[in-house]
């Protein structure tokens, strides 16, 4: 596993923290300093944790479970949704919807109600809806596309969560601890890192920063899948 590099994330402003009258003080362990009323985040601090998570990561993904990417954050989404399609991961980047896990067989069923519309539409020989029952099915696809799109393969509960903003994704983290999913997130120095598994101390609203910490864990996750394929590999040339 690649190391994490101090000069990278600073050039990347992970180290800027919020104002300190914004602050939480069970972040206090991972400030390094306070300057003109921002706090600065401890990079070192930073990356013990980046490596820590992506080993964890990596060992999840080897073994063949899921981790589900979530940032609904303007600035976060696209990244989020490139970084989770490059490791062929479940995402949600539009909204996060009540019991989108803990009411997980619910959900499964609004997925395979927007795969049912896609299939009426992609069918060219269909010929009993009109014009106007089509717009009105391609407007909701879109819709459910948007928010369910980025988990329609998910068949089960993910075994992990990594997140962008505990505090704006506040619903998603309730729900992982709920289920006893893992975490592992972004912690800027207004929110509360007891909440997760694995706090990432880091600015998690400049872009460059949270392109950062998401290319090193996808670079984790990329690892532990290809041991995952080395291994299978091995293990089919042992039958032979």
């Amino acid at each position: 596993m690649s190391k994490a590099d101090y000069q990278d994330l600073l050039q990347a402003g992970v180290h800027f923290g919020h104002m300190r009258k914004k602050w939480n003080p069970k972040m206090r362990q991972y400030i390094f300093a306070e300057r003109k009323g921002v706090h600065i985040i401890d990079l070192n601090r930073t990356m013990e944790c980046m490596e820590e998570a992506a080993q964890a990561l990596t060992s999840i993904a080897k073994s063949g479970r899921k981790i589900l990417f979530v940032a609904t954050k303007t600035q976060a989404r696209d990244i989020i949704t490139e970084a989770a399609k490059s490791v062929n991961m479940p995402y949600v980047t539009d909204r996060w919807l009540g019991g989108m896990l803990t009411n997980f067989a619910t959900i499964r069923k609004s997925i395979k109600k927007m795969q049912n519309i896609e299939t009426m539409l992609s069918d060219t020989s269909l010929t009993s809806i009109t014009k106007k029952e089509k717009l009105t099915l391609e407007r909701e696809k879109i819709k459910l596309d948007r928010v369910l799109g980025g988990i329609a393969n998910l068949n089960r509960i993910p075994a992990a969560m990594f997140v962008v903003d505990i505090t704006h994704e506040h619903l998603a983290i309730t729900e992982a601890q709920k289920l006893g999913i893992r975490t592992i997130a972004m912690v800027d120095t207004n929110s509360n890192p007891n909440l997760v598994d694995f706090p990432i101390p880091a600015n998690d609203d400049a872009t460059k920063s949270v392109r950062i910490i998401t290319d090193f864990m996808v670079a984790a996750i990329k690892e532990g899948l290809e041991q995952r394929k080395q291994a299978k590999s091995e293990l089919a040339e042992t039958a032979k």
